[in-house]
């Protein structure tokens, strides 16, 4: 079966069935079904090889719901639809039957928008006039699937999320620059799970990739006037279907196959799939922008109007248009989509954008909001990994810490927190000690545990890990917007020089302040995020919005330099550490409370002398230098034979200050003797973590109350033994 067109079939339509939603295969034939309530008439169109076009009118509707049958229609059929209906834009109504329009439910679509006038309803020179040329030559068509894949030993992996590492990952960026993966499927979906790419997750100890979007999205005319693209995906047009840019062998449906034999790869390596999905707008944009699928087919259904003017959208995204998620039929979509790519796709999560958007059913932010109470109530979706990105662009959209106790967060507050601390802003150390335990201040009060926190330092959105600490300000003059667009306040330090330098100082303290921030990533309460390519030093030259730079700025450097080596090699004994001992990733938050068997708190809080911190310590403006003590007897664990175990306490010397600074060693009633095993200042010494909890013959032994020197900004770890 394929793309014949109606003559081909040479049967009439069947009623067919009003669900499931979209064209579904069922081996004889497709089954098609499309929401509309303002449509008096809805035309299927379907197209050949030669993109000839049959047509034929959906002929039953119940309730809401236009369906039809066409038996010997199957996987490759390429379609589309036409909606007639009310145009009227002062009234929020758009159809416009010469649009081809994208089925919301379509789980493949082929080709790319060719950017012309005919893809929007009015006129270019005359706003009011409508355009009635036909669009069907220059969009995407939607495409039937063959659902069936052999999905034999996959199962989710569900691992919890205090054992998780999550790595952020863009599928394309990842792979188009690796030496050691094949031209013809680097930036592929197939690219992604290249042995050497599964080998690099597996050696770096990673749990999950957290892909950029792959829910199929636009390229906008105007990036591409530029000689840009949308590079990051956060335009989304489809969201059922994987995105058709990152298939390596056809748009026709093997994308979706493709996608599917990803995850499973994926999953034998013990590694979860999470989604960063984009329901909050669509590629339509604004009023002036195009008609591609929703606008033509329900436009008040799916985009919220500003009341009492229908003609323009309302808009908490910063894109144009806010998905109306005050509209069941809308709600329901997301839920679909959601539940589709766990139930067929396998995925083991998703990381919301701009999650905050979904939440304003009415105006404000409102976590009892019916997208919410859905979520919660899904048999399905509320029993994989839920990341809220809790803001969004409109008033009150900063929701740090006000998600529902089923969602984590990105922690924004722990970002800037700890960026702060490590350049040296003043009265920034009380604040760190919260972010550094978990955040309880944001999370506690709610019952929620350290895990409500997804830790970052960096992400896709941002300076890179060696450009925070290379850059003061943002460069963003190859984005042609004349370096006006992304953050300009940064909270970054370039140490003494703006971008590249042969200063060997400056290089050196660099180095060290990448090793300080990875080490206060991965020893923090909560779960760690490490955005692609930080562990190798990626740059994107100061670029902090690469977003339309689908090139080498942007891709992952494979380049195998000695300083690139060496901060691979880092981050792994950070994360195998991390690993290994339970005390850094706490199901609970400390309480500061004396341990049953001990005379000593969960975790206590030391001065460079080795005494107790007081108020004014912490309320000491130019405090930057502190010792924590992480109490392990508390905390149980499993050996490399399964026997229960306690785990190891440990003892973090930090200095945020520009100088040298010496720690006491605390008394033996914490611990006699102490062994250092990570220190910022020197990264090859000591040895690296061979199995739990042994750190080789090298490391540095130190006894109670003696003195140990710590280098100006760096972190020193120190095992109880």
């Amino acid at each position: 079966m394929g793309a014949l067109g109606l003559e081909g079939v040479g049967v009439g339509m069947w009623p067919g069935t009003p669900y499931p939603l979209g064209a579904v295969f069922d081996g004889g034939g497709t089954n098609f079904a499309i929401f509309s309530e303002i449509a008096e008439r809805i035309e299927l169109c379907l197209f050949d090889d030669a993109g000839k076009e049959s047509r034929v009118e959906l002929p039953e509707r119940n309730g809401m719901i236009w369906h039809g049958y066409l038996p010997r229609v199957g996987p490759g059929q390429r379609y589309g639809y036409r909606v007639h209906g009310p145009y009227d834009p002062d009234a929020g109504l758009r159809c416009n039957p010469a649009k081809l329009l994208i089925d919301p439910y379509a789980l493949a679509i082929e080709g790319r928008i060719k950017w012309n006038e005919a893809l929007f309803s009015y006129r270019f020179d005359a706003p009011d006039e409508p355009n009635d040329d036909d669009s069907a030559p220059y969009t995407m068509k939607s495409v039937v699937i063959n659902p069936y894949f052999d999905w034999t030993g996959d199962r989710p992996l569900r691992i919890p999320y205090n054992e998780s590492v999550i790595y952020e990952a863009h599928v394309k960026g990842m792979t188009m620059r690796h030496p050691g993966i094949p031209q013809d499927v680097r930036g592929s979906y197939s690219g992604l799970v290249h042995p050497a790419m599964i080998r690099h997750f597996k050696q770096l100890g990673v749990t999950a990739v957290e892909l950029l979007p792959v829910h199929q999205f636009v390229n906008d005319s105007t990036l591409q006037d530029k000689g840009l693209s949308n590079y990051w995906g956060y335009n989304t047009i489809g969201f059922f279907a994987p995105h058709n840019g990152y298939s390596s062998f056809g748009d026709e449906g093997q994308q979706v196959l493709e996608f599917k034999t990803m995850v499973r790869a994926l999953h034998r390596a013990g590694i979860e799939v999470i989604l960063d999905v984009v329901y909050n707008h669509t590629a339509e944009g604004n009023h002036m922008g195009p008609t591609l699928a929703f606008r033509g087919i329900d436009n008040p259904a799916y985009y919220r109007l500003v009341d009492g003017d229908a003609r323009h959208y309302y808009d908490t995204t910063g894109t144009g248009n806010s998905f109306n998620v005050r509209n069941h039929e809308s709600l329901r979509m997301i839920m679909d989509s959601l539940r589709y790519w766990v139930t067929e796709m396998h995925v083991d999560g998703f990381r919301f954008d701009l999650a905050s958007a979904l939440a304003r059913q009415f105006h404000e932010v409102d976590r009892l909001s019916a997208f919410f109470e859905l979520v919660n109530q899904d048999p399905v979706i509320s029993q994989v990994k839920l990341i809220a990105e809790p803001w969004d662009v409109g008033e009150g959209g900063y929701q740090v810490g006000k998600f529902p106790p089923l969602w984590t967060e990105w922690n924004g507050r722990y970002r800037d927190t700890v960026r702060d601390f490590w350049r040296g802003q003043p009265a920034s150390l009380a604040e760190f000690a919260s972010r550094f335990t978990g955040s309880s201040d944001l999370y506690e009060a709610d019952n929620r545990r350290p895990i409500a926190s997804i830790n970052f330092i960096t992400a896709h959105d941002g300076f890179t890990l060696a450009d925070l600490v290379s850059y003061n300000n943002k460069h963003n003059e190859a984005n042609g917007e004349n370096n006006r667009d992304g953050e300009s306040y940064n909270r970054s330090w370039n140490c003494g020089a703006e971008g590249p330098t042969e200063n060997p100082k400056i290089l050196e303290l660099r180095e060290r302040q990448k090793r300080n921030l990875l080490t206060t990533l991965l020893l923090s309460q909560g779960v760690p995020m490490i955005a692609h390519g930080d562990e190798r030093g990626r740059t994107q030259n100061g670029n902090n919005n690469v977003y339309c730079q689908d090139n080498e700025l942007s891709w992952v450097n494979w380049d195998t330099t000695e300083a690139n080596l060496e901060l691979t090699a880092f981050t792994t004994r950070l994360i195998t550490l991390r690993t290994a001992h339970p005390i850094f990733r706490r199901q609970r938050f400390f309480q500061g409370r004396t341990i049953r068997g001990s005379n000593i708190e969960d975790i206590a809080w030391l001065r460079p002398d080795g005494q107790q911190m007081d108020d004014e310590d912490w309320n000491a403006g130019f405090a930057s230098s502190i010792a924590i003590f992480l109490n392990g007897q508390g905390i149980p664990d499993r050996d490399l034979l399964g026997q229960r175990v306690t785990d190891n306490s440990f003892l973090l010397l930090i200095n945020g200050h520009h100088e040298q600074v010496t720690f006491t060693l605390p008394s033996q009633a914490y611990a006699r003797r102490w062994q250092v095993v990570l220190d910022t200042a020197a990264p090859q010494q000591p040895r690296s973590i061979t199995i739990p909890r042994t750190y080789g013959p090298d490391a540095a032994d130190c006894r109670c109350g003696e003195q140990v020197l710590v280098h100006a900004r760096a972190m020193c770890l120190l095992r109880a033994l």
